[in-house]
């Protein structure tokens, strides 16, 4: 029996399958809990001159300035105005941390590997980019996301300049 002396390969282990589900409109969607640091409330944005559109700006979180993506905006959706039940759900990726605005955050799932599917190829939307699977669950759909692609190499870029 291999042994773990490796306490991060234990908690990916523990982690795997596991999704943080959050709505944008009426779709579910699932991110990887081994990504998400944390989930906040929306507070005040301070905007950033020349950034894409959907980076609506930055947060002062603790003393770390996040920059935070609206996923709303970025999956091609009309933009909506925030609530009490939008949420930021803050997530490091490739070293690199940011706030992701959702309309509202469900719960955290377990979709095992068996019950998750490739995208179909029939769909063109430019959201559909941002999908690694499909999980299957008692309770519907949950497009699992695929967190390293909601940034381009460009716009990573010209975060890590406001944030260095």
């Amino acid at each position: 029996m291999k042994q773990i002396t490796d306490t991060e390969e234990v908690i990916e282990d523990a982690q795997k399958g596991r999704f943080l589900t959050f709505l944008i409109g009426k779709e579910t969607f699932g991110i990887e809990t081994r990504h998400v640091t944390e989930i906040i409330g929306i507070q005040s944005i301070t905007e950033v001159p020349e950034m894409p559109y959907y980076v609506k700006g930055i947060i002062n979180l603790r003393g770390r300035i996040i920059p935070l993506i609206d996923v709303r905006l970025r999956f091609s959706q009309a933009p909506r105005d925030y609530d009490d039940r939008t949420c930021v759900i803050v997530v490091g990726i490739n070293e690199l941390t940011y706030g992701l605005i959702v309309d509202s955050v469900l719960e955290v799932l377990l979709i095992p590997d068996e019950q998750t599917s490739a995208l179909p190829v029939l769909s063109t939307s430019s959201g559909s980019k941002f999908i690694k699977s499909i999980g299957k669950t008692s309770a519907g759909i949950v497009l699992i996301i695929d967190s390293e692609k909601l940034l381009t190499s460009d716009d990573i870029s010209g975060i890590g300049d406001i944030i260095d």
